[in-house]
């Protein structure tokens, strides 16, 4: 007689029981996945269509603004063609001023100076360093700290 009765599972059962239970678990987290990234994904959609609408009607409001602006000119007594001259010539000092003040801020963006300055001198120590100079007289240069 057998001590391992014909009911218990042998340890290669036991190891494709796991293998079954471990890859249909994984399955069931990648359609989790799948349905929580797509609900996500519809909602981004939905706001980013949202903020696409609100853009759209702010141009048009903007747009009617100008033109009420223009209408209002010539009901202060301007010819209507003055009075949309003058309403476009704002609009383009103020697209010149944004140009102008653009450029400045362009101008004023540098690139990591501080960072490409400390960069050379590492370079320059450790090539000083495997020329055989001691290194205790060589000293790296700390990230961040200028000199």
């Amino acid at each position: 007689m057998s001590m391992n009765g014909d009911d218990e599972p042998t340890v290669g059962q036991l190891v494709a029981n796991v293998s079954k239970e471990l890859s249909s678990l994984i399955r069931s987290e990648v359609e989790l996945a799948k349905t929580e990234l797509k609900k996500t994904a519809v909602a981004a959609g939905t706001g980013a269509g949202m903020f696409a609408a609100a853009a759209f009607l702010a141009l048009l409001a903007v747009i009617l603004l100008c033109i009420s602006a223009a209408y209002g000119l010539v009901a202060a007594g301007l010819h209507p063609a003055i009075a949309f001259l003058i309403v476009a010539g704002a609009f383009l000092l103020i697209g010149a001023v944004l140009v102008f003040i653009g450029i400045r801020a362009l101008k004023s963006a540098k690139g990591p100076t501080r960072t490409i300055e400390t960069s050379k001198e590492s370079v320059e120590a450790l090539k000083a360093i495997g020329k055989g100079h001691d290194d205790t007289t060589v000293a790296l240069p700390e990230p961040g700290v200028r000199r």
